[in-house]
């Protein structure tokens, strides 16, 4: 049985996450108490039946409920069942502007609690030790839905599960920086080719921009030293157990620079097997 519980922030795309799962053939439970993991992984397992494909939805909807989360998330582990956590994620400010946007009441607030920012402020301390131990965490502060989905797509489908996944992205500082990023690279030193009229409105994708990052003999010594870490690094993680690691690169924009390196960094990783996914956060901004 392949189980994945979803959790996260609300209004962090959770809804998004499981329509893709279920897209690919996962059984999806919507706010389920935490409570009932444990025996609804049990039934599933027991059935032996074709649902082998598990997606189960716990968040704070379950109000009191969600304190036993944690001791929920221990018991499978002690009744070895093997499942993945997958947290989704938001700045603060994006989940206010979508709360605003779509009008919608935040799961904790009553007649007690009226401040959305304090929720909002209270869900997230309550859900430290969970994405302390989430296997994936995906940020979906810049992610549009069709962007969400793919990100689930190429975290659950790929062919051996137990393969750590390696997630090479690019972003620029201005934007800040990716929350689910686990090595983050600072390129904002290296010679900026937005100063370069005839390549300033093209990307790190057009090889004229990556020519010229990468041809540089500064960018080629830190590149090779980065590289050096990231191998050294990625047996270790392996060995821990990590489901996910995340590489960024920064620059002013993330739109010249970083994009290159993440897309040198990904081929490399690619050219050594390791299953590896590319993304430019900020590469579409203005």
């Amino acid at each position: 049985m392949e189980l994945i519980i979803v959790t996260g922030m609300s209004g962090s795309g959770k809804s998004v996450a499981v329509n893709a799962l279920e897209d690919m053939g996962y059984y999806c439970v919507d706010n389920l108490p935490p409570q009932f993991i444990l025996p609804f992984a049990k039934l599933t397992i027991q059935s032996r039946g074709k649902e082998n494909r598990l997606a189960l939805v716990v968040d704070a909807r379950s109000k009191d409920l969600f304190s036993e989360f944690v001791n929920e998330i221990i018991s499978l582990d002690e009744n070895k069942i093997r499942y993945k956590l997958l947290f989704l994620d938001s700045s603060d400010e994006t989940l206010l502007n979508r709360y605003k946007e779509t009008r919608r009441k935040h799961p904790l607030m009553d007649d007690k609690l009226t401040s959305l920012e304090e929720a909002i402020e209270i869900e997230r301390k309550s859900f430290e030790s969970i994405r302390q131990r989430a296997d994936y965490i995906i940020d979906t502060t810049y992610l549009t839905n069709a962007k969400l989905k793919k990100e689930v797509n190429s975290l659950f489908s790929y062919e051996d599960n137990e393969s750590m996944q390696i997630k090479t992205v690019s972003f620029g500082y201005k934007y800040g920086i990716p929350n689910d990023a686990d090595l983050v690279f600072d390129l904002r030193y290296l010679p900026n080719p937005f100063y370069l009229p005839e390549l300033r409105n093209l990307t790190g994708e057009s090889e004229a921009v990556y020519d010229y990052v990468m041809g540089n003999e500064l960018a080629e010594t830190l590149f090779k030293k980065l590289i050096d870490l990231v191998d050294y690094l990625i047996p270790l993680y392996i060995e821990e157990g990590k489901s996910q690691l995340v590489v960024a690169y920064g620059c002013t924009g993330g739109k010249h620079r970083s994009v290159s390196f993440a897309r040198r960094t990904a081929a490399y990783l690619k050219g050594k097997h390791y299953n590896v996914v590319i993304q430019h956060r900020d590469i579409e901004r203005k």
